[in-house]
């Protein structure tokens, strides 16, 4: 049978699919409903899961190894404990204490936790490019590939309702630019010699710009650690990004360095900076109790008084990172043991679903969310 309509009842077929479709969106909602209503994803570039869970490595305590310009006694008094519990809350006070009494640690592979990437190439664009869009890309073999073919949950979220103009990015290495494709994405990145606003004319932003200039600096334009701590801590107070993506670089420049007392020191700061960060979003309403804060690692290391400098497919064990999450929606299981396997692909879709959006409906070939740090909502409805 044919059923022939006029004008008023297509109008009315409109009003209800109209309505159909505002009740799917609201039960979506509702699925999905949770307190994180801000995600700041943090990465420590090249950062091994050895020291995260062990602490200082007693193979490279010393000149030889290490490279250790300090004394090494003044750096064992510092960072070395014979129980590697205890060294690893000397090295990251932070990590071990508030996120692992609050959130969850994977990535233990002593215990059984398995957070692995899947790019196959274990350097600093590949790994990127997997925890930011979900999926590796085998056409991106080389740090200086150009700017990223693929759209990131970051770009992907910034085009939302509610979410425009409010995703940011702010990291040391000036590759970041390429990596979230800023003349496409219209992401704001600031990376690299960008990273000091130079239209700052505060005395605050005039001091920071003098000193990023006459700092000697450890790889070429990339400013350290410090002044991207100081960049991101002025911005949170400004502007209050809902969206917030921060890439430490130090840790791997002092690696490839051979300089693993400079590598224990910059580990140990870069905890104290995530520190005093999320304590100044707790001191914010629009922050506090409505954060969800991700930190991982782009690739790991080779181990061994040799290859702990390097990574890639030549170094065993560069494909092993680590994730911590910490947030209102994310059940406190501490260092997880004997848990799913999970993989640096998965991030950029636990960053979306975190704030009650499906990436994988917008990019199929994504990695799924995190189930276990997303809560029992929110996880029930990216399980389907």
């Amino acid at each position: 049978m044919i059923m022939r309509t006029g004008s008023a009842g297509v109008r009315s077929l409109a009003c209800c699919a109209a309505a159909l479709l505002g009740c799917a969106l609201l039960l979506a909602t509702s699925a999905m409903a949770g307190e994180t209503r801000n995600v700041v994803l943090i990465v420590l570039d090249g950062v091994r899961w050895q020291e995260v869970f062990s602490g200082a490595d007693p193979l490279l305590l010393n000149k030889e190894a290490g490279g250790s310009w300090q004394d090494v006694e003044l750096l064992k008094k510092d960072y070395w404990r014979e129980d590697p519990r205890e060294r690893r809350q000397l090295l990251m006070p932070f990590l071990w204490s508030t996120v692992a009494s609050q959130g969850q640690i994977l990535g233990n592979p002593q215990l059984g936790s398995s957070a692995r990437l899947t790019n196959g190439l274990a350097f600093s664009y590949p790994g990127y490019n997997e925890m930011t869009s979900g999926v590796p890309d085998p056409r991106i073999d080389r740090n200086s590939y150009g700017p990223n073919p693929n759209r990131t949950v970051f770009e992907w979220l910034n085009g939302l309702p509610g979410l425009a103009g409010q995703v940011e990015i702010y990291a040391d290495w000036r590759m970041f630019g390429d990596i979230f494709n800023a003349a496409r994405s219209h992401l704001p990145v600031r990376a690299g010699a960008t990273l000091v606003d130079a239209a700052d004319k505060s005395a605050r932003g005039q001091l920071l710009r003098e000193l990023y200039q006459r700092t000697t600096r450890l790889d070429g334009e990339d400013p350290f650690d410090s002044f991207l701590y100081e960049v991101v801590k002025d911005r949170l107070r400004a502007h209050r990004p809902r969206v917030l993506f921060v890439g430490f670089g130090d840790t791997d420049n002092w690696a490839h360095a051979g300089r693993y007392d400079a590598l224990l020191e910059t580990i140990h700061n870069v905890d104290y900076f995530i520190g005093r960060l999320w304590a100044q979003m707790q001191a914010i309403p629009q922050y506090r109790g409505k954060t969800t804060l991700i930190i991982t690692t782009d690739h790991g290391r080779g181990s061994g008084p040799v290859d702990w400098k390097e990574h890639g497919v030549e170094q065993q064990g560069s494909d092993d990172v680590w994730i911590a999450v910490l947030g209102p929606d994310t059940p406190a299981l501490g260092e997880r043991r004997d848990s799913a396997p999970v993989t640096q692909a998965q991030i950029a879709a636990t960053v979306a679903a975190l704030l009650g959006r499906d990436y994988r409906a917008a990019e199929p070939r994504a990695a799924p969310p995190i189930t276990d740090v997303l809560g029992p909502p929110r996880a029930a409805a990216a399980a389907r």
